[in-house]
């Protein structure tokens, strides 16, 4: 049974910095590309970044480029996104999701993503 269990959500003021985590079991961890997307409240989940299997080759959507960091802990079976900088636009609820095409760090759409957390809530406040 694969399970991702997303942390260290919470409540940050704007251009704090949180680290977010989420720990996978039940998988072959460094097969999978893994993705981090968000959903605010009234709108579509959209992708944040992303980082391949086994080279952890990264990409990022303009709006968080040079402010998110995405990484990988193989050994860990674990992969973060160091936020910083945050905004009030970057409150949402934030989700990790694993891909089997490990080699696709730009999986946007979230229908390519076969397993999901349960997603842990950002707030940003002014």
């Amino acid at each position: 049974q694969v399970q991702l269990v997303e942390s260290g959500g919470g409540l940050v003021q704007a251009g704090g910095s949180l680290r977010l985590s989420c720990a996978a079991s039940g998988l072959t961890f460094s097969s999978y590309a893994m993705g981090w997307f968000r959903q605010a409240p009234g709108k579509e989940r959209e992708f944040v970044g992303g980082i391949s299997g086994s080279s952890g080759s990264t990409y990022y959507v303009e709006s968080v480029k040079g402010r998110f960091t995405i990484s990988r802990d193989n050994a860990k079976n674990t992969v973060y996104l160091q936020m910083n900088s945050l905004k009030l636009a970057d409150t949402a609820v934030y989700y990790c999701a694993a891909n089997r095409r490990g080699w696709n760090a730009r999986a946007l759409s979230p229908g390519l993503y076969d397993y999901w957390g349960q997603g842990t809530q950002v707030t940003v406040s002014s």
